[in-house]
């Protein structure tokens, strides 16, 4: 009884956890939610074989934390959702991808790909059969939908406050969300948990492995915000890694609209001389891409950068790989890094100029923290992991020793 006792105050001290873990894994996310949950699985057999051995943590340790649920739909399109075990006292965490243009499904003869209203109506019907019954819900959603319709301008709606009211109003706990094109959307839902985090981290990270002669200080290295939304992400950044910051803004045509918006007229540069630094542009998302690569144009051709080297958390490429592969042909760019927290074609990864930033280790870290009630502080504001990985390379300098320690880097 006093060894028990002694297992109970060490899993006390240690946090125990809200309630059983659940991962629900739409379809969406299906690659990331394999890896999120292989992760999971290393972590708790890993780090708490003491803990296994106690009736409080009961299931704590398992080989599959995925719970499965169905999402058929009839030939109309209408759908619904069919959980295949009870979620009944857990703590759920449903993962969603609304930017998996790849799932198709059959209405009335025709194939249509899911929209991301689609998939947002698909997550609903996941908390709506759940019914209650869990003891706490959690919604990942890396890609926030209807992010860029944050604030009203006229008359229009306001999708991306509506969804978030929604969805607390259905009784979500947690909104968990990466690079919020406006993470002051939250304001809309004041009583619901929202966690947006960022990835600086892990751009340097696979920046760094990706191009091991990179050199991170003020002489050699520019941090470029493309328009002005992404200038604070921009800033925090380059304070981090100790460099200088630029930024473009972007000059706009206001006397006529196409497709809902002010065109753009050109691309202006505020900042430092870039004459033979490399130069890095963050920011929260590529679209179709062509605001990005006429930023890296001029940073090459007109600023003579050294080298150009694109950072955005979702590449979404909306116009396809081949606006990309003619600008890496000309020069514009060396690297593009992206995250895999949303869907990427398979042949994105033949493309020589394509690094990958690997997000299931951080995300199965942000779950088990936050099934554990624990803090999150040092996973919302990196610098401390950031200037640990500058430390191991040397700032950068390419050394073999050195790089071994940057891909053990913890995520």
């Amino acid at each position: 009884m006093a060894s028990l006792d002694k297992v109970h105050e060490k899993l006390e001290q240690n946090n125990l956890p809200a309630a059983p873990l659940a991962l629900i894994v739409l379809p969406s996310a299906e690659k990331m939610g394999e890896k999120v949950n292989a992760c999971l699985r290393d972590f708790r057999k890993a780090g708490h074989e003491t803990g296994q051995k106690s009736p409080v943590y009961e299931g704590y340790y398992k080989e599959d934390y995925r719970l499965p649920v169905e999402l058929p739909r009839c030939m109309t399109g209408e759908g619904r959702a069919i959980l295949q075990e009870s979620a009944r006292g857990k703590d759920v965490y449903i993962l969603t991808d609304v930017t998996n243009w790849s799932l198709t499904y059959e209405m009335f003869g025709m194939t249509n790909h899911m929209s991301p209203d689609d998939h947002f109506q698909d997550l609903k019907r996941v908390i709506a059969a759940i019914n209650g019954k869990a003891r706490r819900l959690n919604v990942i959603m890396p890609f926030l939908y209807e992010g860029r319709q944050h604030h009203r301008s006229g008359r229009e709606s306001l999708d991306g406050a509506l969804m978030l009211k929604e969805l607390a109003d259905m009784g979500i706990d947690n909104f968990i969300t990466f690079d919020a094109h406006d993470p002051r959307i939250q304001n809309v839902s004041p009583l619901l948990f929202f966690d947006n985090f960022t990835t600086p981290y892990q751009f340097l990270h696979s920046l760094m492995k990706a191009v091991p002669d990179l050199v991170v200080d003020k002489d050699h290295v520019v941090v470029i915000s493309p328009d002005e939304g992404a200038l604070a992400r921009t800033v925090y950044f380059a304070n981090v890694i100790g460099a200088d910051t630029g930024m473009f803004y972007k000059r706009r045509d206001y006397s006529r609209i196409v497709n809902g918006k002010n065109p753009i007229v050109a691309h202006e540069f505020l900042g430092t001389d870039l004459g033979g630094k490399d130069a890095i542009i963050i920011d929260d998302m590529i679209s179709s891409g062509g605001s990005i690569l006429d930023t890296s144009r001029q940073l090459k051709e007109n600023m003579h950068a050294r080298r150009v080297f694109l950072c955005t958390t979702f590449g979404l490429f909306t116009d396809g790989l081949d606006r990309f592969d003619e600008a890496y042909e000309n020069g514009w760019f060396d690297c593009c890094v992206t995250t895999d927290l949303t869907y990427q074609p398979p042949e994105l990864a033949d493309r020589k100029w394509f690094a990958q930033a690997e997000m299931s280790r951080y995300m199965a870290t942000i779950i088990d923290a936050t099934n554990h009630d624990a803090t999150l502080t040092n996973m919302r504001t990196p610098t401390d992991r950031i200037h640990r990985i500058l430390k191991a390379a040397g700032m950068g300098e390419s050394n073999d020793t050195d790089m071994k320690l940057v891909e053990q880097a913890e995520f």
